[in-house]
């Protein structure tokens, strides 16, 4: 049988790492293929040179039995060869559609597009507006339209980097019945994942990476999620220790919180009322795009619209405090967008830690360069982040270390409440497992913590109560270890009001 992909000997060096060191992989047609490693293992930048996007320093790679040379991924497109990115590649100013189009063959119409968008979405159970402006839509909405864009081009090789990061657990079966069914029509999917269950379940075969070499090739199928862990990061990730909480006084009271849209795409905050003490986390669950971004902006203060005594802290009426007052106050904050939100990606570690923290600031405003760096050099040790030290711009990171650098910096600050949107996104296991970690024991310190995920297994493992949004509204509060996944999936549609169980949480 011929290959549908061979890549042989395929090294790239950075000026800080080298990034794939003598790879070899072989991918056959119809095959779902993992490759799995930890954050900086070299996963991303592989594929990256299989899509055009990064030439290699040496090595070959061959398409269906033939060398090629992948110029750009225009020339990888013309090949058969799609990509779903992790930090996606959407123009804000756009609509999905717009976005959509502009990687399509040009004697297709926009009109054209939009309908063939909504055919392949309600195909694949894919919920998107073609109309939107991306800059109207979450990460996870965003996602489902670069996993449109990608199924548009009828790929023969897709590359799929973290696809299910942000998808609900029954949109995640939606997607692998397509991915599936893809496979069966003779696509070859290559599969980047944290997930091992979904690898394990997914995937016909899989490759390890481990410091940019392939430290193992295994069926998925006959393995454990120790073993895979063990060949990933050579050893299994700690079991977390997630005692019982001993709850203090109630740091942040939202009540009857209403928020009008704010433009035509977004979603209204309706009645929204819950409560979070020192001592304890608090989870919301819920599918992306029912109103997170509008809760989490008007809780950090980016949102300037919360009605007075709507938002407490410690009492105290916040409502109308800026950010920077909020962060004075205890209150921090880490959006589910690391690069343009949670980091400016141009910018050295170092700089990024100026954005949320005043260390190394001094009188007038000087700076103490020596201050800053030390900071960024004491985040990077404490929360094992791979980088070429502080003076490494945010972007030259693996989003899974990115994601520990900015979690850790709000960490690092003693918080007296920290607000998190997806801790874990596109983490490995051995980094989320830190980041779950360092999140317990704020807690047991006597921080209030309000985790947004859409990973339900994080939430149940790290909560103490649970809440669900829905169409911008919350549901009652309910003690984790009450909750099971059917429930909370129940509950995502809306349908506490109908569950006997919501009468009881609320009482």
């Amino acid at each position: 049988m011929t290959l549908r992909l061979e890549l042989l000997g395929i090294s790239k060096q950075y000026p800080a790492v080298k990034a794939n060191d003598d790879v070899s992989l072989r991918v056959k047609p119809g095959e779902i293929h993992a490759v799995l490693g930890e954050n900086g293992a070299g996963k991303s930048t592989l594929m990256k040179i299989i899509y055009g996007a990064v030439r290699p320093d040496a090595g070959e790679v061959r398409w269906n039995g033939e060398a090629v040379q992948i110029a750009n991924p225009a020339a990888a497109r013309q090949l058969g060869i799609s990509m779903v990115y992790q930090h996606f590649s959407l123009f804000d100013t756009l609509t999905a559609a717009e976005n959509v189009w502009l990687g399509l063959d040009k004697s297709l119409s926009l009109s054209d597009v939009t309908r063939r968008i909504r055919e392949v979405a309600g195909t694949y159970g894919l919920d998107i507006d073609p109309l939107r402006p991306v800059h109207t839509l979450s990460v996870g909405e965003r996602q489902r339209v670069e996993i449109v864009r990608s199924l548009l081009t009828s790929p023969q090789l897709l590359i799929l980097d973290e696809p299910t990061s942000v998808l609900t657990p029954q949109a995640v079966e939606t997607l692998f019945v397509t991915l599936r069914q893809l496979a069966a029509d003779g696509c070859s999917i290559l599969y980047i994942s944290h997930k091992l269950d979904e690898i394990r379940a997914l995937c016909h075969h899989c490759t390890v990476l481990r410091g940019g070499r392939v430290t193992g090739e295994v069926d998925p199928g006959q393995e454990s999620n120790a073993s895979l862990s063990r060949l990933m990061i050579g050893a299994e990730p700690p079991a977390l220790t997630h005692r019982e909480a001993k709850t203090g006084d109630v740091v942040l009271s939202v009540q009857a919180l209403d928020l009008p849209k704010d433009d035509p795409f977004s979603v209204a905050l309706r009645g929204v009322s819950f409560d979070v003490r020192a001592g304890e986390i608090v989870g919301i669950a819920g599918v992306s795009g029912n109103g997170q971004q509008e809760l989490m902006a008007v809780l950090s203060g980016e949102d300037e619209r919360a009605p007075p005594g709507s938002i407490r802290l410690f009492g105290r009426d916040i409502a109308a405090h800026s950010p920077r007052r909020r962060r004075h106050e205890g209150l921090h904050f880490v959006p589910e967008e690391r690069l343009g939100r949670g980091a400016v990606p141009t910018m050295s570690l170092a700089h990024n830690t100026l954005l949320t923290r005043t260390q190394g600031i001094g009188a007038g405003g000087w700076l103490s360069l020596g201050q800053v760096r030390a900071m960024a050099q004491h985040l990077i040790e404490r929360f094992r982040v791979k980088a070429g030290g502080p003076g490494a711009a945010a972007r030259s990171l693996s989003g899974g270390n990115l994601q520990k650098f900015i979690v850790g910096r709000e960490i690092d600050a003693n918080p007296k409440l920290l607000i998190v949107s997806q801790p874990t996104w596109g983490v490995d296991v051995g980094a989320a497992a830190l980041i779950r970690a360092e999140l317990l024991a704020l807690r047991d310190a006597g921080c209030a913590l309000l985790v947004v995920s859409e990973e339900l297994d994080e939430l149940f493992e790290i909560s103490d109560r649970l809440l669900v949004i829905s169409q911008g509204r919350v549901s009652p509060s309910l003690a984790t270890r009450d909750a099971s996944i059917e429930r909370i999936g129940q509950w995502m549609s809306g349908l506490w009001d109908e569950s006997p169980e919501a009468e009881h949480a609320a009482a």
